[in-house]
């Protein structure tokens, strides 16, 4: 990682102080470097495409919602980016409200979509007539509730527990998830640059757009992966946007880009695809080495490609 000219790296993050994504980023940032809270995903990318800061930490995917649709979206509208590094973080919520208040007095609750839906379950056991307000982060409803504002349009927050202590709030319940297992994946991206290093248990992340008048064009393009044994461990469509079904993939493939059987497939997919975005090749945070099957190693690659070399100098 480069440094800025005055020796902190500056790190953007969907904040406010206290989100999950505060947890990442602190995962790779040291503890020189300056972290800047954003609004929102967009603006913490777009802060990063600005050159206003050297790194972007934000939310890609959880295990219950599956992909965070700002993210993935914000990844490919603009200048390109590429994925450095994967974090992983454990999800614990808290419902935190102002002193005085009960849990039976909740009725408006203030969080990111995505922590709604991992505790939806909860609220409808325990708080039948609660609602959601959307809030721009886990840790905005927290934010709110600690205004001084005499009404602040919410009841209570949903949080991470040390952002609810942070702010100064009541923890009315700290087991609300209705899975206590969940994570969220969380990336940190850069301006287009080197990848960092091949470890043999790496991550590829594309945006690929299929033709939209060519039957079993979808077929067409899983097969590049398929057949020179490249696993997909994440899949998801999004529209394009400029008319209705016309689509892109996001994929994460298992491989590196330096891989020779991920450069022979992107190789094909750019012979099949009219459109492929590289969005970086990282080290994947569970570590699991990845075993190439029979024929898929780079030895293969190349000894294939020697003897067609050799059929070629014959001539």
């Amino acid at each position: 990682m480069s440094e800025t000219t005055e020796g902190r790296l500056r790190f953007s993050f969907l904040g406010p102080r206290g989100t999950f994504c505060n947890a990442a980023a602190l995962q790779v940032a040291d503890a020189n470097a300056n972290l800047i809270p954003a609004v929102d995903v967009p603006s913490a990318l777009r802060m990063l495409r600005k050159g206003e800061v050297d790194y972007a930490v934000v939310p890609i995917e959880n295990s219950v919602e599956g992909g965070v649709n700002a993210t993935l979206d914000s990844l490919t509208h603009g200048g390109r980016l590429e994925i450095k590094a994967e974090m992983l973080v454990p999800i614990r919520f808290a419902l935190a409200a102002r002193p005085g208040v009960k849990i039976e007095d909740v009725r408006r609750i203030g969080t990111h979509p995505h922590a709604w839906a991992q505790c939806r379950g909860w609220i409808a056991a325990n708080l039948t007539d609660a609602v959601h307000v959307p809030a721009t982060s886990t840790a905005a409803g927290a934010q709110i509730l600690a205004s001084d504002k005499a009404d602040p349009g919410l009841d209570a927050a949903l949080c991470p527990v040390p952002t609810a202590i942070e702010y100064g709030l009541n923890i009315l319940s700290d087991e609300v998830a209705d899975n206590p297992n969940a994570i969220t994946r969380f990336i940190m991206c850069s301006l287009p640059g080197p990848q960092p290093e091949r470890t043999g248990a790496d991550k590829t992340t594309l945006m690929v757009q299929l033709a939209s008048d060519e039957a079993g064009a979808l077929l067409d393009m899983l097969e590049q992966f398929s057949v020179r044994g490249v696993n997909l461990s994440r899949i998801e469509s999004r529209p394009l946007g400029d008319s209705l079904g016309r689509y892109a993939f996001s994929i994460d493939a298992e491989g590196h880009l330096l891989d020779e059987r991920m450069q022979a497939v992107l190789v094909g997919l750019h012979r099949v695809c009219p459109a492929v975005t590289f969005l970086g090749s990282y080290p994947a945070a569970n570590e699991k080495k990845i075993r190439p099957l029979p024929g898929t190693s780079d030895a293969d690659f190349i000894s294939g490609r020697k003897w067609v070399n050799s059929l070629i100098s014959e001539g």
